[in-house]
């Protein structure tokens, strides 16, 4: 029995009672790994506590979305006065026009916005209002990117990139080019056969293992679409306000008609999605301008735009633009881990580190990977498990099972980064002698 087996009986316990309610005995499948999750008691800063009493060091920090670790005071604080005031109403109210203010002030490309529920409603919107604009249907996504489980993107996330999801049909896909990630030249190839209504990138394949697109790649995608009239549109949930106050798109220099956001906007803490642009595209979905529902984008959601989510979006939002430290400091953190632990696995001959900013991504693969294919096709996936589970066994847990990844918070210090860099080391040097 692992010292992680021995020590989280009452986790063990909970998955076995999960399974009776909950497929799989989880709500999300990357939540899974072997032989069970643990169960989260509480969480403060960068650490988490199990039902048994664990503490771990938590890159996994909310699916990325807490990049202020958990529990920051100015947002918890903003949360209980919030509360008693009021949380869901269902009418309009001054917070979300704050925090669509606050995002218009932030993102250089994006004039006005609309809230969703989740990241995917976001790039379900932005796919619609790309083709009620152009009049076209067809939209390019690349190979291991991620947009949610919306029909038209759920496609060629992981290899075989040519096997349909169980569920989806031909209908929800027909419309849908898969293109391969930082390869320009097969784009310009693809978009002179047919018109396109948009091509959609994650500026970062987040999915894919924290594999940052090629600068000129974005700026060909921009030119093209400038070019043949589609929308250009960037999935910044991961990337928005993580990268930079403005996004992947301010540091690189790029800007999409449409921006897809989630996770940051809602202050970290609540389900939230946001999609904007520019006022030309925007104005789609104006009930004054277009009173006719078949001239109109439909949007809407019970819980958009709701009191609690806006207001804790508008605090943590407000305190990114003001404290440029935060990013120094969860770069310069992001920058060793991806340098030190590089240097180790390339000593092992073991892989590769890639990344940007505050997102690290581990690559037991032979090659250093440029593309999200060779990523996914090519990782060992035994050795990522023994990688995952021996930073568990250290009380460190990374995003995910099978592919290793890490969110850097402000809560984060040297010494984790420090310790993560010992604790790799002493992993590729077991594996060495196995």
């Amino acid at each position: 029995m692992s010292r992680y087996e021995s020590s989280t009986f009452r986790s063990r316990q909970l998955f076995e009672e999960a399974k009776k309610y909950l497929p799989g005995g989880i709500s999300y499948s990357i939540r899974y790994f072997e032989p069970y999750p643990f169960y989260v008691f509480k969480a403060h800063g960068q650490r988490l506590i199990d039902v048994d009493g664990n503490e771990y060091t938590d890159y996994w920090i909310g699916h990325g979305a807490k990049i202020m670790g958990h529990n920051y005071p100015p947002v918890m604080e903003t949360i209980r006065r919030q509360i008693e005031i009021g949380i869901h109403v269902g009418l309009p109210h001054e917070w979300e026009i704050r925090l669509a203010e606050q995002i218009s002030k932030m993102v250089p490309s994006i004039e006005k916005v609309r809230f969703t529920n989740s990241g995917t409603e976001a790039n379900m919107y932005a796919v619609r209002l790309a083709r009620a604009y152009t009049g076209r249907v067809t939209i390019v996504k690349f190979e291991g990117n991620w947009h949610g489980g919306y029909d038209a993107l759920h496609v060629a996330v992981t290899p075989p990139y040519d096997k349909v999801y169980a569920g989806l049909t031909q209908g929800a896909i027909k419309d849908t080019i898969i293109l391969p990630y930082n390869d320009l030249e097969t784009v310009e190839k693809t978009i002179k056969k047919t018109e396109v209504a948009g091509i959609i990138i994650e500026p970062v394949a987040g999915a894919g293992g924290m594999i940052p697109a090629e600068k000129e790649f974005l700026k060909g995608l921009r030119e093209i679409c400038d070019k043949v009239g589609a929308l250009l549109i960037f999935d910044e949930v991961i990337t928005g306000f993580r990268l930079s106050s403005g996004g992947a798109q301010k540091i690189y220099g790029v800007m999409p008609d449409i921006t897809t956001l989630g996770k940051i906007v809602g202050g970290g803490e609540f389900a939230v999605g946001a999609f904007g642009g520019r006022n030309e595209y925007m104005e789609m979905l104006n009930q004054l301008k277009h009173r006719n529902y078949h001239e109109r984008v439909f949007q809407g959601g019970t819980f958009s735009a709701n009191m609690l989510m806006t207001s804790a979006g508008y605090t943590l939002l407000s305190e990114l633009e003001r404290r440029p430290e935060i990013y120094n400091h969860i770069d310069s953190l992001g920058e060793k881990l991806r340098k030190n632990i590089g240097e180790i696995l390339e000593t092992y001959n073991l892989g590769y580190t890639t990344g940007i900013g505050s997102l690290v991504g581990v690559h037991f693969t032979p090659i250093k990977p440029k593309d999200v294919k060779t990523a996914q096709t090519m990782k060992n996936k035994e050795i990522s498990r023994k990688y995952f589970h021996y930073l568990l066994e250290n009380s460190i847990i990374a995003l995910t099972y099978e592919n290793p990844q890490f969110f850097i918070s402000s809560a984060h210090t040297l010494n984790d980064a420090e310790r993560l860099i010992e604790v790799t080391e002493e992993f590729a040097k077991n594996i060495k002698k196995q």
